[in-house]
């Protein structure tokens, strides 16, 4: 359990409170539940510039860095076609992987393929039932694809000034606007609580929510004196009591509520709102593809993980479909922008490709 591990290290509940939000973040899980305590440890694997555990912002915004790998990749042979979807995995006689087909109908043949679509639209989707073991059909459609998250983007026309250190007379930013900024994470009560109402269908009456300003540290995100705001809140399930549905109404009440929340510990700051983008959980399957609009293609439980992601004896990013890889956050190990799954899959497509 994630509160046995903070209790261990830590004595200060509004400490530990915050530090928890990172067990749950992305998780439909409070941190009271079993194997909560992974999820925060996945998020400070690794190392950024030789920092342990340490995050980054990208400058020129999220997007900055598939156009980094794009260039990378072009600039080696690469084609890339922009907005063409894939309409199926073309398979050979033989049974394997011999390309893709375009939904324009364009035929675009390799001796492998590589999807960093999630496990469900892979094989689900873009692969006939018939050339999979159904009992890995059958997993595939069993994974849990749970997701608690609504992301807000908020364009202010000026920095927000929180109660507990106000801004100065110039108006330039202090050192907290430079980090991840998470609010009603005050005891790890209060994170259990909004939790629990998801978990009856209802949004949390009091979201956990982290809040970043990127423009802070890069500024051409935002006109002069301007700045966006990127909300990361939960808890929001996919399915509502009831069976009401998110409509425009029903986002914008709980929007309301989470800037609500904002203004409590940041006075003026629904005032300078000029804009803002709500993202449900059905909005983020909607545009971007993410099953049940969970960030990770999957929930990061320990049911889920190493050997079992996205599937038993398919933890290798090979898949039942010879020439079939799957290197997106849906493989091993697991979410987060850190590319792990895609250069391992990558190291053993190269192998594979060697010996065709």
């Amino acid at each position: 359990l994630l509160g046995q591990i903070l209790d261990q290290w830590f004595e200060s509940e509004p400490l530990k409170a915050t530090l928890a939000t990172d067990a749950v973040i992305g998780a439909m899980a409070s941190p009271h539940t079993p194997g909560s305590g992974y999820v925060l440890l996945h998020h400070v694997m690794g190392e950024l510039e030789g920092r342990r555990g340490a995050w980054g912002y990208v400058a020129g915004g999220m997007g900055a860095l598939s156009q980094a790998i794009a260039h990378a990749a072009t600039a080696r042979g690469a084609h890339i076609f922009a907005e063409k979807a894939v309409c199926h995995v073309l398979l050979g006689r033989d049974g394997q992987a011999q390309g893709v087909v375009l939904q324009d109908g364009t035929e675009v043949r390799s001796k492998l393929v590589l999807s960093n679509a999630s496990p469900q639209i892979t094989f689900l989707e873009l692969v006939p039932q018939e050339q999979l073991p159904k009992d890995f059909v059958q997993r595939i459609q069993q994974v849990d694809t749970c997701s608690p998250v609504t992301k807000i983007n908020v364009a202010v026309d000026r920095l927000p000034s929180f109660l507990a250190a106000p801004n100065p007379r110039d108006g330039l930013p202090l050192p907290h606007h430079q980090c991840s900024i998470h609010l009603n994470c005050e005891n790890t009560n209060l994170l259990h609580q909004a939790f629990t109402e998801a978990t009856h269908g209802h949004p949390s009456s009091r979201p956990m929510i982290e809040l970043c300003i990127p423009s802070v540290l890069d500024p051409g995100l935002a006109p002069q004196g301007c700045h966006v705001v990127s909300l990361f809140t939960q808890y929001t399930p996919f399915m509502l009591a009831g069976g009401q549905s998110w409509d425009e109404q029903t986002r914008n009440a709980y929007a309301d509520r989470v800037f609500d929340c904002i203004e409590d510990y940041a006075p003026g700051f629904k005032a300078s709102v000029i804009g803002r983008d709500i993202l449900t959980p059905p909005d983020l399957e909607r545009i971007f593809s993410l099953p049940g609009g969970n960030i990770f293609h999957g929930g990061m439980s320990l049911d889920q993980l190493y050997f079992a992601r996205p599937a038993p004896s398919y933890s290798g990013y090979q898949s039942p479909i010879p020439g079939l890889y799957l290197c997106g956050s849906g493989a091993h190990p697991g979410g987060g922008v850190m590319g792990a799954a895609g250069r391992n899959a990558a190291q053993v497509a190269l192998r594979d490709f060697r010996r065709l």
